[in-house]
């Protein structure tokens, strides 16, 4: 795995494990009111998700285009 979807991934896992603490341990657990801040990071990891999900999927394109199709053509050419 390339470096770009393993950072993506890390986005994906780092924001993910927030969300669901957030879930679990402020709005299902009751008690104190969830303040603007804690809110805030909630829609950051939200977002840190996204930009993972996208790092992940443009990995793969990256990947499945080289396959098909080459950066450096290495094949030689004739002249004319």
């Amino acid at each position: 795995m390339r470096r770009q979807g393993r950072t993506g991934w890390t986005l994906v896992v780092v924001g993910v494990v927030y969300i669901v603490y957030f879930l679990k341990a402020r709005l299902f657990a009751g008690g104190m009111p969830i303040t603007g801040k804690e809110w805030f990071y909630v829609v950051g990891m939200l977002a840190l998700i996204m930009v993972g999900t996208i790092n992940i999927r443009m990995a793969e394109m990256k990947e499945r285009n080289q396959k098909i199709m080459p950066l450096a053509d290495t094949t030689p050419r004739s002249r004319k």
